[in-house]
């Protein structure tokens, strides 16, 4: 019946979402729930997942919940399977969870090095693959991975964040290319600063002050718009919102030096705003 209905209208109807605790993940369940979306949310806080359902904004009999943690990619295998079990097929897969500490290289422990990139670059390609091989036999799908600016450009200050986010962005692509030509899409979605608790715990370091330095911080509402509207209509292999941050994150990406006479600048800005971003009481 799914898979029928699916087909007939040209409509996503099954996602499975990470990171749905809180910021975009726990956003956009509830906006794909009300569309009159089957969603299987997952996060690896599922007391935390459980009590974000329990504020009323998710319909019960449209949302199923299951704890993930996304470096665990047998975990990510069960998860595909226990959403095909439910509802039928899996239309979309949708990548958010994240991770960010903020520090300068010389302070990073290890412990920080793998937090980075096993949740969000080993997390992302582990949900790729598993979503993909089911997608393939069920002939196409669409997988959305939400990387950041920092994957186009690189950010002092949060260099492993940047470095995992450039990881995501290049696999989300190369992946695009492989399987595009069977029937499944892959998107990476490049955010500048978005208003959420992962931005919250960045006002109190200074080494995240660049992150700041964006003329306004986008609201988790502008950034599920855009999942929901022009990712899953076209799905395209990439989206940067807002564009014009992005054309200036290009121009960086292919001039690194212009970071070198640009970033002292930029620097202040963002200490700046980040000062008023904390004075606001975020």
């Amino acid at each position: 019946m799914a898979t029928a209905t699916a087909t007939a209208t040209n409509r996503p109807d099954t996602f499975v979402v990470t990171g749905c605790a809180s910021g975009i993940g726990k956003q956009l369940t509830g906006a794909l729930a009300r569309d009159g979306h089957r969603v299987l949310a997952t996060d690896v806080r599922l007391d935390a997942l459980r009590a974000a359902a329990a504020e009323g904004a998710w319909s019960e009999e449209r949302v199923h919940l299951r704890a993930l943690d996304v470096r665990d990619a047998a975990a990510w295998d069960a998860t595909v399977d226990e959403a095909v079990a439910a509802f039928g097929r899996v239309d979309v897969v949708m990548n958010v969870a994240g991770y960010l500490k903020p520090g300068y290289v010389v302070d990073t422990v290890p412990e920080d090095v793998d937090r980075h990139l096993d949740i969000n670059t080993k997390g992302v390609i582990f949900g790729t693959r598993a979503a993909a091989r089911h997608m393939l036999t069920q002939g196409g799908g669409h997988v959305v991975n939400i990387a950041s600016m920092a994957a186009l450009a690189p950010v002092p200050g949060i260099s492993l964040y940047t470095a995992s986010k450039y990881a995501v962005r290049a696999f989300s692509l190369a992946a695009a290319q492989e399987l595009r030509p069977r029937g499944v899409y892959v998107t990476v979605v490049c955010p500048d600063a978005v208003a959420t608790p992962m931005l919250d715990l960045q006002k109190d370091y200074k080494e995240a002050a660049l992150t700041f330095s964006a003329p306004r911080i986008l609201t988790t509402d502008e950034v599920v718009a855009l999942l929901l509207g022009d990712v899953l209509r076209r799905r395209p292999l990439e989206v940067i919102l807002p564009r014009s941050r992005g054309w200036l994150a290009r121009v960086a990406d292919i001039f690194p030096e212009l970071g070198v006479y640009l970033g002292p600048l930029l620097q202040r800005q963002g200490a700046s705003k980040q000062r008023r971003f904390r004075d606001d009481g975020h």
